[in-house]
């Protein structure tokens, strides 16, 4: 049997604005059709009762037409994540972006609404090559990675 990934999923206060905030940032591509699925077999898979939800796929830069996507899904009702935001909560931790310029993606993220969690760092990681890093979030506070590499020759 072969394992491929798939997705990964967001719930989201606002789908269409999520999608939005991804598509300008990290050049994502909607994969149609909109999602508006319910029913009992939504209810059965999920185990949340009278589950309905609405969204769309976004197929993820860097991996061509049959890479992984985003699902971003908003929930008819939705319980709220725990708060404070961070890095180092047990469970999906960050999403991780390569990017030509960290600092300039970094100004575009916050520039449609997202947040710098951390500062900008470069650190020199043995046998592999210097990484220049930053954590950020999103509009809705999933937290964003932006990396940029320079390999060492082998």
């Amino acid at each position: 049997m072969t394992v491929r990934y798939a997705h990964t999923n967001i719930i989201a206060d606002d789908w269409k604005a999520l999608a939005d905030f991804y598509i300008a940032v990290f050049d994502c591509k909607p994969v149609p059709p909109e999602r508006d699925q319910s029913g009992e077999w939504l209810e059965t898979a999920t185990g949340v009762r009278n589950a309905s939800l609405r969204g769309m796929h976004l197929r993820l830069p860097g991996h061509g037409d049959d890479g992984p996507t985003l699902e971003i899904y908003t929930y008819a009702e939705m319980l709220e994540k725990p708060a404070p935001l961070a890095a180092n909560r047990k469970g999906l931790g960050h999403l991780a972006f390569e990017v030509d310029d960290v600092r300039t993606r970094l100004a575009k993220l916050v520039g449609h609404g997202g947040q710098a969690l951390g500062q900008m760092v470069t650190k020199e990681v043995p046998g592999v090559g210097e990484i220049t890093v930053v954590y950020a979030a999103d509009p809705e506070g999933n937290i964003i990675e932006l990396q940029s590499w320079k390999m060492t020759p082998a």
